[in-house]
């Protein structure tokens, strides 16, 4: 048993070091960058080591468990712990933000402000994905915004005034139907509130009660993941924010609402999960076929991409809610294996705008002779996200398939139909993916820049593009690896909840 606190020090150290940053001179902006670079790199490091030698890969229950009274006159709790499940998107975001900060090196203005942001909304995202109070879940999941709203509303495009309105009002009111169900959650049933998962995982509520909980956490994490009809600040937000917002944005925060209905939806209400699946199934089959359909007719690059992620998102969602072994392994794959991809594709578009200064994809073409190494990058991750085999995308989605068809809860007549529209959603989606590859780099140059813009890809911008492909190749060539953290987690939860 280590009783070392690691998981509070991995939510303390980078909000802690970036208030450290306010005392740093103005114009220190390379001594500023690199400070937030080692920041992150140290947390990796330490996380990566912690993990390595304290976690037990074999055990489904809670580890590195902490629990410290916080407020004892409210009697409210600092309960960390982690599991297999949220093993992986820790170390996905320790590992996207740190090549996030690497990425948003061009940024020289506030850059105190800009680096502080990035390492306040790394705290929180550790915060959410270890919390094992509901209280604390809330608290994280509200830390996060205030950064994502400056970051975008500071370094934002030409509307990021109206994005970043239009994002604050989406999750900050998915926030109000939270914390509804947390508290209701809390108080049922005992005369002292208690927020400590393990204690609600073990309740059991009126059917009617649990829809009702049900219904505000599902709204909650369906403008984060995002789920139609809740998604369109999505494509907003992710045309105008900085690439390295994006990164952050398509890399982990659409994980948060992927985690939260697996951790509370799934792990906490059961029988209203069972309720809901089979309609949550159809929406993740819509959502698949309206964003791959909807994707080709966006002109700006950001928001194709964008849409792309709303449709991936989608197999996420029928994953979760196959309730078989196989599915949910399969959307937990798909949670990390879109996480590189989604971070990677917002990262090439963000260096091919400072190259052309243009966003929009009827005003780019011939790219490929002048920039090689951008053009084979954004080729190979272009495939990696219509899930080429031997990427990541590709056994996520199969395996989704497979769990989809390998479930018992559903009709056979149901689940052939199911994987026929999935099927037709795979079509379409090397449609918009290779037409945006031809309107980009292939034909004439329609773009008069100055030649001063044109250099390709340098060793920073390669660093972080092949740190990025490597884990995707990897996990497409052995995804074993992602399944051994999950799959003892993902039997626990059926076996306990939904096999009974």
């Amino acid at each position: 048993m280590n009783s070392f606190p690691w998981l509070t020090i991995f939510v303390v150290l980078p909000i802690a070091s970036g208030l450290l940053i306010f005392f740093f001179p103005h114009r220190g902006n390379k001594v500023i960058r690199w400070y937030t670079l080692y920041i992150c790199i140290v947390e990796l490091l330490l996380i990566t080591y912690a993990f390595s030698y304290y976690f037990q890969f074999e055990d489904p229950l809670i580890q590195l468990a902490e629990d410290y009274k916080w407020i004892p006159c409210f009697d409210l709790y600092w309960r960390l712990g982690i599991d297999g499940f949220s093993l992986g998107p820790i170390l996905l975001t320790g590992f996207i933000t740190t090549l996030a900060t690497l990425a948003a090196w061009p940024i020289t203005r506030d850059s105190r402000l800009f680096n502080f942001l990035m390492l306040a909304m790394y705290s929180a995202q550790i915060g959410l994905f270890s919390s094992q109070d509901l209280l604390l879940f809330f608290i994280m999941w509200e830390l996060e915004l205030l950064p994502v709203y400056l970051l975008l509303s500071m370094w934002g495009g030409k509307k990021r005034l109206y994005s970043s309105t239009k994002f604050i009002l989406y999750t900050a009111g998915g926030s109000v139907f939270l914390l509804m169900g947390t508290l209701g959650i809390a108080l049922y049933g005992s005369n002292e509130p208690t927020f400590n998962f393990e204690t609600s995982a073990n309740q059991s509520y009126p059917v009617g009660l649990e829809i009702f909980f049900y219904i505000g956490f599902l709204i909650a994490f369906a403008v984060k993941s995002p789920i139609i009809p809740l998604h369109t600040w999505l494509p907003d937000t992710h045309g105008e924010a900085h690439y390295s917002t994006c990164m952050l944005l398509a890399g982990i925060l659409l994980k948060m609402g992927a985690y939260g209905l697996i951790r509370i939806n799934m792990e906490l209400l059961p029988h209203a999960h069972s309720i809901f699946s089979p309609w949550l199934i159809i929406i993740g089959v819509m959502q698949i076929i309206y964003a791959a359909s909807t994707s080709p007719g966006q002109r700006n690059l950001k928001k194709r991409i964008a849409y792309s992620s709303v449709s991936h998102m989608g197999f996420i969602i029928i994953g979760i809610c196959s309730i078989s072994d196989m599915g949910l392994n399969g959307a937990i794959l798909q949670i990390l294996s879109h996480g590189f991809i989604g971070a990677a594709l917002f990262f090439l578009a963000g260096t091919g705008y400072d190259r052309i200064r243009r966003l929009y994809l009827d005003e780019m073409g011939g790219m490929a002779p002048l920039m090689p190494k951008l053009f084979t990058t954004f080729n190979i991750l272009s495939l990696a996200s219509l899930a080429l085999p031997g990427m990541s995308g590709f056994f996520a989605e199969l395996i989704v398939f497979f769990g989809l068809i390998s479930g018992q809860k559903y009709l056979l007549m149901t689940k052939i139909l199911i994987t026929i529209v999935m099927a037709v959603g795979m079509i379409l989606t090397p449609i918009y993916l290779l037409s945006m590859l031809r309107q980009m780099f292939y034909g004439y140059k329609l773009f008069n820049a100055p030649n001063s813009y044109f250099f390709d890809s340098g060793p920073r911008e390669l660093f972080v593009s092949i740190s990025i492909l490597l884990p995707v190749i990897s996990i497409g060539i052995y995804p074993d690896f992602v399944f051994s953290l999950s799959i003892d987690r993902v039997e626990a939860i059926l076996s306990n909840y939904f096999y009974r």
